[in-house]
Order: C-alpha cells, then sequence, then structure tokens
C-alpha cells in the first residue's frame, strides 16, 4: 500500500467472539463510517486501490475468517498507520471468559471455534490466540459489563464528532520491571516518589486504595511533578490534536506498577478529562494480576480543550 496524499481514517474492530463486534461495526456505521464486517485480511489492501476514498471505514476482523493470522493483522494495522499518517485505530472489545460463556448459552450458538467441543473450550482458544492482538490495541473496551447501549455510548465518545475533536487520550500506569507497554507515545517515570511498598500496612494494597493515595500525597515532590506533566499536556495535546492524529497514549510507570504509578496516573488522567479531552484510564500490572479490570475505563470529559 502506498500513502495517501489525503489521509483517511480507519478503524479495526475485532475482539473474542460474542464480546460485541457486530454492534461496534454497527455503531460506527451510524456514525458515518463505511462499515465492512467479517472481510478476509487479504482483501484489506485492495479497499485503497486507486482514488483515494473521502469517508472513514470500519473493518471487522474475524478470527474465523480461513486466511486470518495474527502477523498479517498486526502487519496490517501498521501499514494503515503509515499510511493513514497515525490516523489507523485498532479497536479491540473484550470480555470476561464467563460472560462470553453465558452469552453463547443464551443463544444456544456453538462457539466458532468449538465447533464439536464444549463452548469454554472455544472461548478459551480464542481468546488465547487473540491474546497479542490485545496487547497492541489502541483502545480496549471491556464489554463484560456493557449493554449494547452502553457500548454504543463509549464508541460515540471515541469516534463522534470527529470536527470539533479527534483526538483522544488512553493513560496507562504500568511495571518497569514487566517493560515498557507497546506503543505509547511517552513514558513517565514516577520511581522517584516514596515507595508504599516499604510500608508493611501499604503493601498489600494499590494505588486504587485511599491510604496509598494519601501515603503517595505525602511526598513534596507529587504536587509539582503532576504539574509538570500537566503542563506539559496542556501544550502538547491540542498540537496533536491539530495534526489530526486521533489516539495519544501515555505511559506512567513504576518499579510494580501497583502504587505510585497508579495514583499518578488516576490523577493524570482526571485533570486531563477536567480540560475536556476525552481519556481513557487504565492500570496494565493491576489488570494483569485481577486487581482492576481488564478494559479501559473512559472518562467523561468536562469542558473544551485548553488552548
Amino acid at each position: 500500500m502506498t500513502p495517501a496524499s489525503n489521509p483517511m481514517r480507519v478503524v479495526l474492530v475485532t475482539g473474542p467472539s460474542g464480546a460485541g463486534r457486530s454492534t461496534a461495526i454497527n455503531v460506527l456505521e451510524d456514525l458515518g463510517f463505511e462499515a465492512i464486517d467479517n472481510i478476509p485480511l487479504r482483501m484489506i489492501p485492495r479497499l485503497f486501490d486507486g482514488e483515494p476514498v473521502s469517508h472513514p471505514l470500519a473493518l471487522g476482523i474475524d478470527v474465523r475468517n480461513r486466511d486470518f493470522s495474527l502477523a498479517r493483522l498486526l502487519e496490517l494495522h501498521a501499514d494503515l498507520v503509515r499510511q493513514t499518517e497515525g490516523n489507523a485505530t485498532l479497536l479491540y472489545l473484550d470480555c470476561r471468559p464467563d460472560i462470553l460463556l453465558r452469552r453463547y448459552s443464551e443463544t444456544r450458538r456453538r462457539h466458532p471455534m468449538a465447533q464439536g467441543e464444549t463452548p469454554e473450550i472455544g472461548i478459551a482458544r480464542e481468546i488465547d490466540l487473540l491474546r497479542p492482538v490485545e496487547s497492541r490495541a489502541d483502545i480496549l473496551i471491556d464489554t463484560s459489563h456493557l449493554s449494547p447501549h452502553d457500548l454504543k455510548a463509549q464508541l460515540h465518545d471515541w469516534f463522534a464528532d470527529e470536527t470539533s475533536q479527534r483526538l483522544s487520550v488512553a493513560v496507562q500506569s504500568f511495571s518497569f520491571k514487566r517493560g515498557i507497554p507497546h506503543g505509547v507515545d511517552m513514558v513517565f517515570d514516577c520511581r522517584f516518589l516514596t515507595n508504599p511498598h516499604w510500608e508493611p500496612d501499604l503493601r498489600d494494597k494499590t494505588g486504587l486504595d485511599e491510604a496509598v493515595q494519601t501515603f503517595v500525597a505525602t511526598d513534596a515532590r507529587l504536587t509539582p511533578f503532576l504539574s509538570r506533566i500537566t503542563d506539559l499536556m496542556s501544550f502538547l495535546l491540542p498540537e496533536v490534536d491539530r495534526e489530526g492524529k486521533t489516539h495519544v497514549s501515555i505511559g506512567i510507570g513504576c518499579t510494580g506498577g501497583q502504587h505510585r504509578s497508579v495514583v499518578v496516573t488516576e490523577r493524570v488522567a482526571r485533570t486531563l478529562a477536567e480540560q475536556g479531552w476525552r481519556v481513557s484510564i487504565g492500570h496494565k500490572e493491576l489488570a494483569r494480576r485481577g486487581l482492576a479490570p481488564a478494559g479501559c475505563i473512559v472518562l467523561p470529559a468536562f469542558g473544551g480543550p485548553e488552548e
């Protein structure tokens, strides 16, 4: 694929069967996207042959396609990011296995990856297959407890009204011991802050607990650190938005990803939401350990982006 002279917007929609891909495709179509579901990967590059497409595209990617492969999907995503000058988004719809099983039980459908076996086997097989895609997603939404209406509202937060503000911001905490998450645009290191891990009463708690938040806040360096991050974002995000980018990912790390980075991530994300940005917040290490939701939480914007 060769770069287009007028970059378009492309959303690749995938996730385990039953997590809401078809609903998402329908919502994006209502938002003005040309929506194509269950398209073979080999066919996607052909959509960009000839004259540049003027409207945004939403493409549903199904693991059941006979030409599906992780390598091909990830390579396709990277190619589209280059071709659209950063306007290609990989949207991953996640869901807890027990919820997926309940949905299949309610519909009495066979799982597409376990035709002659129990749905549990197919669900586990598909989630395991898609795990590398989940880790590369630009936007991850956990639909476990979302109604179709709730999912529609979240998709509207991310993709509606591009003319007023196209940029969405993802802020996530992580553990430096496990490495910097793939795909983050910028990283802030808060390992210099006093570590609650060495306090016996706080060691097993997380940055979501009030006691840990209070402890971290006693470090006099926290307030100027937060001010410098938000000042930088106040300058940078409007400039990125003017460039037509659709997504910025911010990683905030500490040693274990449990205490300090979680506190800082929560505060930075909420400040950006108060400034009017569309913000999602996630905690990578806490989610891995089952201490926080696996998907992102979308925060409501409270005002217009600062200029």
